[in-house]
């Protein structure tokens, strides 16, 4: 009795057991089921991030409920206190986060170079080229840098479409928007430094733009959502270095707030994220980061959401192939590579600050 109560047990687990791997992803390894098994007796996942909490929700509910062992314990930090936090965290050998995930690309690239674990994530062959680096890091997203404004204040037929036509705008009605034009403080943003750095990669001329964009005073801000309820109160009329996933998320139930996307270019962000090599979670934080990239979590990401997918195969329009179809040419995504940590060596950042800071007039 005991001996066909010992073989009926153990045909259901080979059962169970088969059914989870033939049930898994199309490319994912044969013994990917050991990660989740593991990863379920760690319990949960510990998430350093830059994405809104609220943003990031539907994500967090769909990979729990898919993984319904693992909680995901999410700390949501702008991102020079997420990168002061970490660095703090690893010197000291205290607990830390398993995941990071971060808007500020150079910054987490540069923790990467440091901290990352390598791990060639299976979803990794539907990425860009670009989005991958040395199997460490990984670009997660795809959003347009934007341009937002006050639709009551700046009539259609003034709207920018490019770096130098905002110039030009502002130039041309420095009493109108004195004081009234917002973007980072990059001395206070680390997302705002890099796209600053970008843009003066992207475009020759850009410190004589700047300037010019400066000439009505600019209201420089730490935060993404501060500056969309300016604009959209009207303490500022324009905004620009905004993420376009937050300004669409936002503009579906204000009115007031409009948005325009730089036809002579368009910086495209990827959240950069990776795994610690010093994970105490470490099977949980694979399957998280396996999870973000699948075409289940991208789908979330790009319809709930609302932050565009790297991925192609995505259902609708907010996916590389959507984006492309808008925008062209006009792209300039921003790769995942050692280029970032250009402008973060010491001396050049302080430069860089110093010219930025003379061309804003700041």
């Amino acid at each position: 009795m005991l001996n066909k109560l010992h073989l009926s047990l153990l045909s259901a687990t080979v059962l169970i057991s088969s059914s989870a791997i033939s049930a898994l992803p199309e490319g994912y390894p044969a013994d990917y089921q050991k990660v989740v098994d593991a990863a379920t007796k760690e319990g949960k996942v510990v998430v350093y991030s830059t994405t809104d909490t609220k943003a990031a929700g539907p994500l967090i509910q769909g990979f729990e409920a898919t993984y319904p062992g693992i909680k995901v314990e999410y700390n949501d930090m702008n991102s020079t206190e997420l990168y002061n936090r970490y660095i703090s965290e690893q010197a000291s050998g205290g607990t830390s986060g398993d995941i990071v995930w971060s808007s500020s690309m150079d910054t987490a690239l540069k923790l990467a170079v440091d901290y990352a674990q390598e791990y060639p994530s299976p979803e990794q062959r539907q990425l860009p080229k670009w989005a991958v680096w040395k199997n460490k890091a990984y670009g997660t997203t795809y959003e347009p840098v934007v341009f937002i404004y006050n639709k009551r204040q700046i009539p259609a037929g003034e709207v920018p479409d490019s770096h130098s036509a905002l110039a030009k705008l502002i130039a041309s009605q420095t009493g109108k928007f004195s004081k009234k034009v917002t973007t980072y403080d990059i001395e206070k943003s680390g997302l705002g430094f890099m796209l600053s750095a970008q843009d003066s990669k992207a475009d020759p001329n850009y410190f004589k733009t700047l300037a010019d964009i400066a000439k009505g005073g600019l209201a420089v801000q730490s935060s993404t959502g501060t500056m969309m309820e300016r604009v959209s109160s009207g303490e500022n009329l324009i905004g620009f270095n905004i993420l376009g996933s937050y300004a669409e998320a936002r503009a579906k139930t204000d009115p007031s707030l409009g948005i325009s996307y730089p036809k002579d270019y368009t910086l495209v962000l990827s959240r950069v994220s990776f795994i610690s090599q010093q994970a105490q979670h470490g099977n949980a934080a694979k399957l998280w980061l396996d999870y973000v990239l699948s075409e289940k979590g991208q789908s979330i990401l790009a319809n709930q959401a609302d932050i565009p997918s790297i991925r192609n195969d995505i259902e609708g329009k907010n996916d590389i192939d959507g984006m492309t179809k808008m925008l062209g040419n006009a792209l300039k995504p921003i790769p995942v590579d050692e280029s970032l940590l250009e402008y973060l060596q010491p001396k050049k950042r302080l430069d860089y600050i110093k010219e930025w800071r003379t061309a804003a007039a700041k």
